[in-house]
């Protein structure tokens, strides 16, 4: 993200953007390489990591928008969790452009609202782009399920991921049950560096 960015030395921001320019990546914005139809792991967070969802009631009015803004695009809404400064959707698209116009919108109107809410209008930057991964294969679909809810636990926000409100875990425990969710961890334990790179991309000159 932006602040780790600027907490590098000129050479290691020199060979960031080296890497990035080899690769055809956006220089100073996430990469997305794929574009096709399939399944993504799509996250996002608050600009440098600055809780703009602290609230319960912002949490719950941020999901019901970020849920509706999902099914605008795809019949497909694997799972989602929304935390106090990020949140992760795990989707099936037809191409990753709908996303990003429903993101934009999302974001845009959401930014302004909450400045106005805040008295922060001029001050403050709320969002910092979107983050896709494809999913590769169903190994990877299922870890990135489980990555999802028990991510309020991994932040510290809750102890157990049953007391989150703020994901899809409820719907698969009133559908599929406790049981088949603990099978279904213990087969697809996220490894501990599961999540590593998502933020890892340098500040943006917007």
């Amino acid at each position: 993200m932006p602040y780790e960015y600027r907490k590098l030395s000129p050479k290691e921001r020199e060979e960031i953007v080296r890497y990035r320019s080899e690769r055809g990546y956006p220089l100073h914005a996430p990469p997305h390489p794929f574009r096709d139809a399939g399944a993504y792991l799509i996250s996002a967070a608050n600009f440098e990591h600055k809780a703009a969802m602290k609230s319960p009631q912002r949490r719950t009015e941020f999901e019901t928008r970020l849920l509706n803004s999902i099914k605008e695009i795809t019949d497909d809404l694997i799972a989602w969790v929304v935390l106090p400064n990020n949140y992760h959707v795990l989707i099936n698209v037809r191409s990753l452009d709908a996303v990003s116009a429903a993101l934009k919108h999302l974001h845009g109107t959401t930014s302004r609202e909450w400045n106005i809410e805040d008295g922060l209008t001029g001050k403050r930057r709320v969002w910092y782009k979107f983050v896709d991964s494809y999913i590769r294969n169903d190994a990877h679909l299922h870890t990135a399920f489980n990555y999802i809810h028990y991510n309020p636990v991994k932040h510290g926000y809750a102890s157990d991921p049953y007391e989150w409100p703020w994901s899809s875990l409820s719907i698969y425990y009133d559908d599929k049950g406790r049981e088949w969710l603990r099978e279904h961890w213990r087969m697809y334990t996220p490894p501990v560096d599961f999540d590593k790179g998502w933020d890892d991309f340098v500040e943006s000159n917007d």
